[in-house]
């Protein structure tokens, strides 16, 4: 069968572009398009999205965010964008056996023979389970993505592995391959009916955070860069709370109809600005008490008792004294 060059339009913004397609054969075409019809209440969402109670993905339980695009919700949500000719997986789960969950849902969906896949970010939940795909799948990767991958995946996997005994049971013999296509700013895939254009802003949860944008839907499957009332998680250096507001600000004049993040609930596009006033005023205010003379602690302390009250809603706001410490050793 013929590669799926024949269904993939580019479009390149100031990158690099490397493909491997000639390898690239088509998925097993067995595949039954769900029977959802119509859209799911955004209240069931939200309970679908409460934080990770498994790490395993739910299966059987896919739910319709628009018209080409479905979610698994769980840890993390996985995007599934549908269209005539191909299939685009958004992130893998927690290691091989995740994988084959999101990989058996996503073929339940398919109408067409081309599988890609991609990731939100390195993280293992994200990226951990490609080893599940075929190898005809088409790995897509930001190039910032990949190198940082490249430089701390398995260190990541091998931290997450200590957290539990069942993480290190998941993540057991984790592998990464090399993406078939790499790209600095932008690219867009047309699954037939249906384009998913994947990009590139620059440093915020990763250096590599990539998002997705569904059109005709009107749908943004965000990553982490855009969550649902959840303070920023700045795990280490490669996290930026300045790249993270800085993105949010471009991302502000947009007005996607439906948002899908990795790790809380789906929303629209307020969640963006939502996000925007919560990380900007945080920051903002994190530089006036260091200009102040506060030390990073001090600050912490208030301006957790201060977004307590401003932000009520925000279930994770213990997290603010961290992102404090962040931005102090980001404007030193």
């Amino acid at each position: 069968m013929r590669s799926s060059t024949k269904f993939l339009r580019i479009r390149r913004a100031a990158g690099l572009l490397t493909s491997n397609l000639a390898t690239a054969i088509a998925v097993a075409a067995s595949l039954a398009i769900a029977a959802a019809a119509g859209f799911v209440a955004m209240g069931a969402l939200a309970r679908a999205a409460q934080g990770p109670a498994s790490l395993m993905l739910p299966e059987n339980a896919v739910t319709r965010v628009s018209a080409h695009v479905w979610a698994i919700m769980g840890f993390p949500n996985i995007g599934i964008v549908v269209g005539e000719r191909g299939t685009l997986v958004v992130d893998t789960g927690l290691g091989p056996r995740n994988g084959a969950i999101a990989l058996h849902e996503a073929q339940k969906l398919s109408k067409g023979p081309v599988l890609y896949l991609t990731t939100t970010h390195y993280h293992p939940e994200h990226a951990a389970g490609e080893g599940a795909f075929p190898a005809a799948t088409i790995l897509v990767r930001p190039i910032a993505q990949q190198k940082e991958l490249e430089e701390r995946g398995m260190q990541f996997v091998e931290m997450f592995s200590s957290r539990s005994a069942q993480m290190k049971e998941l993540l057991a013999g984790v592998k990464f391959r090399a993406p078939d296509i790499t790209f600095e700013k932008e690219i867009t895939l047309d699954l037939g009916g249906v384009t998913a254009r994947l990009f590139w802003m620059g440093q915020a949860h990763t250096k590599g955070d990539e998002l997705v944008d569904v059109e005709p839907d009107s749908t943004l499957i965000s990553g982490d860069v855009v969550q649902n009332k959840m303070v920023p998680n700045l795990p280490d250096d490669n996290a930026s709370m300045r790249g993270w507001v800085e993105i949010l600000a471009k991302l502000r004049p947009m007005k996607w109809a439906h948002i899908l993040p990795d790790h809380s609930a789906p929303g629209d596009v307020s969640l963006v600005e939502e996000d925007y006033q919560f990380f900007s005023q945080l920051q903002a205010r994190a530089l006036e008490l260091k200009r102040d003379g506060k030390s990073a602690d001090e600050a912490g302390q208030t301006l957790l008792a201060e977004f307590k009250t401003k932000f009520p809603r925000w279930p994770n706001l213990n997290a603010i004294p961290n992102v404090v410490k962040h931005v102090y050793a980001e404007n030193q």
